[in-house]
């Protein structure tokens, strides 16, 4: 892919910077222009990015021909500058070939190599008609997204910005983290549009006195946004470091629910109710009975319509953050839990986020805990014990249940077969939940299907997308 831009030395840096965010090593970037241009200026701002505290001095190396530098985010780092090579075998006596396989390389008049190294990504600058600008060509299979983000945070303030990549989840969306002098912000990169659903639940939330992030600069079209930065304990973490911290932040998430329970649900949210709970499950049994080498499960989407129907459809829907689990959530001790990835929310019935908080796919929850906190919301709410138990147990199987499916289709369509690993936890929940006496239809289809056994599991992992 191919895009064009016209930067000047802030928004060139800027560029420089994002690349460095996703480059890894064993990539080449071929820097090509006139003498002045700016490769250097491009390739100083990439190492000192990627340096970080530890950043060198990044002189030319016009008359080194090459400049190492250590990378504290990957290997090694080559600096190139073939301008006065004279011939191409010198290259091989200085070692760039051997570190075109594991380093990061950025290598100035490529045109002076032999043959171009294979997958390189290729950075063009040229004149521009206002000697302080210059016209920009990057080609590179994300150039468009790589040049948004780096046109959005310079726009936005932030072009001496440092970029470093924050963990994603399953979908497209990309997050990282900027610092500078202005201190740290978090861009989020969601190309699939939902910058206005996540900008609208996030005002309704801050006005609700609920821990989710100010919004700092926004471009809705180009799917990009700049939020205050919560910091880095999410509860997974710290729940990791000190599991004993365990029933006091469950009491917490739990507390929160009541209170976002309280309030009217926005007008803007969809529903999450029985017909859609019922499509959302079809998942399932679209890709997870013959993966795992079975057949069935079409009779699953319309038991969970019905027991829906039975259980769950006499209470009024509150507002579900859906995606509500401890890597979604950040402690910052006193203050509100902060709150992140939300576009998704919801109405739907007050069981949903418990279910989600307390059923982890990615890590293990005390039953103990489980049990005091359903306890706790029902103490809060006053809301009918058996038959919130039962919604509860309902909709713990179907969400687990699409989970399945989703974990399976990560790894067949999208080549992510991590998430095989959280499949006989989830598989757990599922049995679980359907141990209760309402739900004895429903276990009994589940039933004839194949648990997720090592061999289920190697074998959904054979079929993994590459």
């Amino acid at each position: 892919m191919t895009m064009r831009l016209i930067a000047d030395e802030d928004l060139t840096a800027a560029l420089a910077r994002m690349l460095a965010a996703t480059t890894r090593p064993g990539q080449t970037i071929l820097l090509d222009g006139p003498v002045g241009a700016g490769k250097t200026h491009f390739a100083r701002a990439f190492i000192r990015a990627r340096q970080g505290d530890a950043a060198e001095d990044v002189p030319s190396p016009t008359f080194t021909l090459v400049q190492t530098y250590a990378d504290p985010m990957g290997s090694e780092i080559w600096h190139a500058d073939l301008y006065r090579l004279t011939d191409p075998s010198e290259l091989a006596e200085l070692g760039l070939d051997e570190a075109l396989t594991d380093a990061i390389c950025l290598i100035e008049w490529p045109d002076r190599l032999e043959r171009l190294p294979h997958g390189a990504l290729t950075l063009s600058i040229a004149a521009h008609a206002d000697p302080d600008l210059r016209s920009v060509t990057l080609i590179a299979p994300d150039a468009a997204r790589v040049a948004a983000r780096a046109v959005f945070v310079a726009g936005a303030g932030w072009a001496d910005a440092r970029v470093v990549p924050l963990a994603g989840d399953a979908s497209a969306r990309r997050y990282f983290r900027l610092t500078g002098a202005g201190g740290s912000a978090v861009l989020m990169d969601d190309p699939s549009g939902a910058c206005a659903p996540f900008v609208a639940m996030t005002e309704w939330l801050r006005g609700h006195g609920l821990g989710a992030p100010a919004i700092l600069a926004q471009d809705q079209a180009a799917g990009l946004l700049l939020v205050e930065d919560l910091g880095d304990d999410l509860v997974a973490r710290v729940l990791e470091r000190d599991p004993a911290m365990a029933p006091v932040i469950y009491d917490r998430i739990t507390d929160l629910l009541v209170d976002l329970h309280r309030h009217p649900v926005p007008g803007f949210v969809a529903p999450l109710d029985g017909p859609t709970l019922a499509e959302q499950v079809e998942l399932f049994a679209e890709c997870y009975p013959q993966a795992a080498g079975g057949s069935g499960g079409e009779e699953i989407a319309p038991l969970i319509a019905r027991l829906h129907a039975d259980l769950a459809a006499d209470v009024p829907p509150v507002l579900s953050l859906r995606d509500f689990h401890a890597e979604n959530l950040i402690w910052r001790g006193n203050a509100p839990l902060g709150l992140i990835d939300y576009q998704d929310a919801v109405a739907c019935h007050p069981a949903y986020d418990l279910v989600s908080a307390l059923q982890d796919a990615r890590r293990d929850v005390d039953p103990g805990v489980e049990a005091a906190c359903i306890a706790r919301y029902l103490a809060a709410t006053g809301l009918d014990d058996d038959r919130f138990r039962a919604a509860y147990a309902l909709l713990g199987a179907q969400r687990n249940l699409r989970i399945m499916g989703i974990f399976t289709r990560l790894c067949i369509r999208d080549g992510k077969p991590r998430y095989l690993n959280f499949m006989p936890r989830v598989w757990g929940y599922v049995r679980r939940n359907l141990a209760h006496p309402a739900l004895a239809p429903l276990a009994d289809a589940v039933a004839a299907l194949p648990a997720p056994d090592i061999a289920v599991m190697e074998r959904i992992r054979a079929r993994c997308a590459r």
